[in-house]
């Protein structure tokens, strides 16, 4: 598994160093974990002035500050990161070098506010989820989950895209843990035991055949606003979602579920681009 940690220095970016350097991987499990640092131009005036040379040198070290603090917190934590730092929008670089190195997952902090402010997960997060169709993880809080085993929620819609959330999550079960609590969630318009079954049982399946067990939770009504509100009750540590959009406008990327649940609870979000 191929791991991509952005490093900008702020607290929920230090999170997401936190959450990865707290995986209890082992053996075969241990992932690539990159670090990687963007920083953004110098105005041209001020480059001209000073000389190429300058430059580089200004953003090699402005970088190897931010970059240190990861590199000490993974290596306590008996990690071994690449790490590396590009010039440009911060965004656009992370999601180019997800895809260009064959990345698994990005852990990123999210510096978002409401949607109200249009800015659900902050600029950069927002951009990275426009560009790439690499599963992010973005982390809502300055602080990380850090519980050896994680509880997981997976919200499923009936659609491709959920199914793929929840391969994901089997593929990848040792991100999550020695013994991780997977819960199936799944809001219907009915409360028919058909609806739900129609939903749950092909992934029931599928958990079923990789040897996890998955608890499974059955709701009636509006779509976000039940994951929300479970998310914020139940406080699961991770909540994972298929997302049906992409493009640069919020509602339009994440899809309108996502999108609200988003926007209305600070959980770990997972988000698989996929279908």
């Amino acid at each position: 598994m191929k791991i991509l940690v952005p490093v900008d220095g702020s607290p929920c970016g230090d999170a997401a160093v936190d959450f990865v350097a707290a995986r209890p991987f082992r053996g075969s499990d241990h992932p690539q974990i990159d670090l990687l640092n963007v920083q953004p131009p110098m105005l041209p005036q001020a480059g001209r002035a000073v000389g190429a040379e300058v430059v580089r040198a200004w953003h090699e070290a402005l970088s190897q500050k931010v970059l240190k603090p990861a590199i000490d917190t993974l290596w306590r934590a008996g990690m071994d990161p690449a790490w590396a730092y590009r010039v440009g929008n911060p965004g656009l670089e992370i999601a180019k070098w997800a895809d260009e190195h064959g990345t698994d997952l990005i852990v990123m902090g999210a510096h978002g506010h409401t949607a109200v402010k249009g800015l659900l997960f902050g600029s950069v997060a927002e951009r990275v989820l426009a560009w790439t169709s690499v599963p992010v993880l973005a982390l809502r809080e300055a602080k990380a989950p850090r519980r050896k085993s994680l509880r997981v929620a997976i919200a499923l819609d009936g659609s491709d895209y959920g199914k793929t959330a929840a391969q994901y999550v089997i593929t990848h079960r040792a991100l999550f843990g020695a013994h991780p609590g997977f819960a199936l969630l799944h809001v219907a318009g009915t409360r028919d035991p058909r609806a739900f079954e129609r939903v749950l049982a092909p992934v029931r399946r599928s958990f079923a055949a990789a040897g996890a067990e998955v608890a499974e939770v059955r709701l009636v009504g509006d779509a976000a606003g039940e994951i929300a509100d479970y998310a914020r009750k139940s406080r699961p540590d991770i909540l994972v979602m298929g997302s049906h959009g992409r493009g640069l406008f919020t509602s339009a990327f994440l899809g309108s579920v996502s999108w609200r649940v988003a926007a209305t609870c600070r959980t770990p979000l997972l988000l698989i681009r996929k279908p």
